[in-house]
């Protein structure tokens, strides 16, 4: 009877260890999002006439043309030239979400270290 506590006490134990280190992944990954939040990252076409500011959670902040493009009144030039510098801050903020979480995946591979256990490996 003993031996059956003890695997129903070994049992809840790592089952425990599991929902923290569930919880604390949880916990990173807002604390992630956040710090993406605060990053930000441009796309330029036309050597800068068109500009798009982004969050690195992919929120667009700012678009700016310049003065000149828009004198010009080629508005598909325009849209054309908006579309790649929207393109290229969104790559950019793909990479640096990419970069962060591989980051933080490490160092959560690292800190669970005995997850494979859990399981009995």
């Amino acid at each position: 009877m003993n031996a059956k506590h003890d695997f129903v006490f070994w049992s809840n134990k790592k089952q425990e260890t599991m929902f923290d280190k569930l919880f604390q992944a949880q916990q990173k990954a807002q604390e992630i999002k956040a710090r993406l939040d605060n990053i930000s990252v441009s796309g330029e076409a036309e050597g800068g006439k068109v500009r798009v500011i982004a969050t690195a959670n992919k929120e667009i902040k700012e678009v700016t043309i310049s003065d000149e493009l828009f004198a010009e009144g080629d508005k598909e030039q325009i849209e054309d030239l908006l579309l790649v510098a929207l393109n290229k801050a969104l790559a950019q903020a793909e990479n640096v979400s990419q970069t962060e979480m591989a980051a933080a995946s490490q160092d959560m591979l690292g800190s669970l270290g005995g997850l494979g256990n859990l399981f009995g490996k």
